[in-house]
Order: structure tokens, then sequence, then C-alpha cells
């Protein structure tokens, strides 16, 4: 996509998000995303929390989105873009887009950010996020007690700490119930490419796995399993219900509903500050998507324990003893990781083979 095509949809997908011109008054929200809202996952999420502000706000706000913006310079004409068109926020919904949230709120020190998944902050900079290996440690659950074959895929995007403490997470609690279960992993090194990602599953079935779990963004993960038949699939930011009860059979939903109405609620009401969020399980921002039919009782009762004492504090995913993959003591009887090492975890928990790609 050329820049000039890429400015002309931002102009088209504001036309669409606002139609008529907004009043002074208003508050102006802008979104950009790094794939399409058709995704039906990640980029579909965020835009479902643009909708809730339009919905919590009313008259008092005009939201414009542009979708499919890739990370990197284009992120950055797209921001400059937005906030020269009069934007008093704007959520930057993807990892990739730091650099570029960064270079513009300097440049627009008025304008309020709000980028997720990042940890860089300014005074105009907020980071937020949700604790996406909670709901990756329910999904390990399930995975480890419905698998035959005792192989596990997991398709990752990029090896940073948030998708490694995914992997972890599910690997820790399907090792817990299924001591017999092997994970293969296989990077994409894309967000959403449905090409790619069809391709990393089917490479994945075809080396024995008949559970795909995956921390990429499109449907067609779930497309090649159903193909496949006889594998199961979890849904990936969004429910992916099309695709129930078979194959796939439950999922991880980011809510971002609420996190976005507070947070536009703040900028209209003068109390905005820079903050940095990550929240999970009790706050709502992850959410266990429908455990269908295909589920036997017994493991959707214990994947739903297990959600709720980790809502609860009862239960943290990163509990040990854990080792690190080299076998080397990470975390004693008991003891619990930190924040600070789990933002920043850079390796694999023993059990898991291969190398974390550099």
């Amino acid at each position: 996509m050329t820049i000039k095509k890429l400015l002309l949809g931002a102009t088209a997908a504001m036309a669409v998000a606002t139609g008529a011109m907004a009043q002074d008054d208003k508050t102006k929200v802008g979104f950009i995303y790094v794939g399409p809202i058709g995704d039906l996952g990640w980029s579909y999420q965020h835009d479902q929390g643009r909708l809730a502000v339009e919905e919590a706000f009313g008259d008092q706000v005009e939201t414009v989105y542009v979708e499919s913006v890739p990370e990197g310079p284009d992120a950055e004409r797209v921001l400059t873009q937005m906030a020269l068109q009069g934007a008093d926020m704007i959520f930057t919904t993807s990892f990739g887009f730091m650099e570029a949230t960064m270079n513009v709120a300097q440049k627009f020190p008025d304008v309020k950010f709000e980028h997720a998944t990042g940890y860089q902050r300014a005074d105009n900079v907020s980071t937020y996020s949700a604790r996406f290996y909670e709901g990756r440690a329910v999904q390990g659950l399930i995975a480890g007690e419905m698998t035959e074959s005792n192989i596990i895929g997991y398709i990752g995007s990029y090896p940073i700490p948030e998708v490694i403490r995914g992997i972890n997470a599910a690997y820790i609690q399907a090792k817990k119930v299924n001591p017999e279960v092997e994970f293969r992993i296989v990077w994409a090194y894309t967000w959403f490419d449905p090409a790619k990602e069809a391709e990393a599953a089917k490479a994945l079935i075809d080396a024995g796995a008949d559970v795909i779990l995956q921390h990429t963004d499109s449907t067609a993960p779930q497309a090649a399993a159903q193909e496949a038949g006889d594998v199961i699939t979890f849904g990936q930011a969004s429910d992916m219900l099309d695709y129930a009860p078979k194959p796939r059979v439950s999922s991880i939903i980011d809510n971002w509903n609420q996190y976005y109405v507070d947070r536009v609620g703040a900028v209209i009401d003068g109390t905005w500050e820079s903050t940095d969020t990550w929240a999970g399980i009790d706050s709502g921002m992850v959410e266990i998507g429908e455990i269908t039919e295909a589920v036997p009782a017994e493991v959707r009762e214990a994947a739903l324990e297990l959600k709720d004492a980790i809502a609860a504090g009862e239960v943290h995913p990163f509990t040990g003893p854990l080792n690190k993959q080299d076998g080397s003591e990470w975390l004693a009887e008991g003891e619990t990781a930190d924040d600070g090492t789990l933002l920043g975890l850079n390796f694999y928990v023993e059990g898991i083979e291969g190398d974390i790609p550099q």
C-alpha cells in the first residue's frame, strides 16, 4: 500500500466513522489499527471499543479510525495526519506503533496518546495492555486435556515478551494436566497475514498437532483446522464463533470497551493523566469465550474453576517450582513471578524445545 493510498484511506475511514463535520465542542478521538477491522480478531475488538465510546458519549465525541496501517514510517504519517486534523486523543493499537507514537506525541504535546501493549510513556502518552497470559493458562488446561497426539501447536507472531509469556503460560498449565504434552512453535512474523497463518497451521498439523493455539489475528488457522478435521483451536482476541463448536472450542476475548470509555471520559472531564494499565480476567479486560460442548463437561468445569481462581487472585499462572529452559531454577516452590520479570520475559520454561529467535 502506498502512502498516498494510505492517507486517502485515512480520509475515507474518517468520513465513514464520522459522517458530517463535528461541532467545535466535540472531543475528537482517533484509532489506528494494524489490521482490518474485518479480521474478527485483534483489530475488530479494538474497533468494538471505539463503538462503545460512541455509544457512551453520543454527540460529545467524534471518532475516526484508519485500519491496516503498517508498523513503521507509514504509522507515523497517519498519526501526524490524524493530529493535524484535530484529534484530541489517539489510540495506537499495536506494539509496533510504539516509536511512531512517541515521535508524533513529542510534536503534538496537547494531544493525548494511548499505546496498546507498549512500554514507553510521556506526559501525553499512556500505555495499556491485558494479561493475555491468564487466558492462555485456561487454554493450556483445555488443550492438555483434549490432545490425543500429545502435540500442541502454537503460532507465534513475533518473539516479544507478550507472546513468550503466552506460550509459557499455556505450556505450564497443559503440562500440569498432561505430563506427556509437547509444544511445537512456528513463528509467522506477522500479526495479520491469513496466508502465512494458514501455512503455519498446516505445518503444525502435518507435524502431528491436533490442537492449535495462535497469537496472530486472522481466522485462517481456524479454517485450516476445520479443513484438516479432528483438530481443535481457540479464538484469538475475539470469539471467532463462526468456527464453533469445533474446531474453535473456546477463545480469549480482549475487551477494551470499558478502558476506552473511561479514558475518553477522562479527556472530556479534564482528568486524563499518563498511566500504565495491565489488567486481566479480574477486571474483565480478558474474557474466556464460551467453552463449547465439544469439550468434555469435566474439562469445561476445571477450566472455569481455573479462570475463577485466577480472577480471585488464588492462582497465578507463573508460580513455582519452575525452571528455565536450560534447567536452571527460576521460581522456587510457591514463588510467583513479579510483573517486572514478566514484562521482560525472554526465555522458555523447562520442557519447551527450540530456540527463541533473536
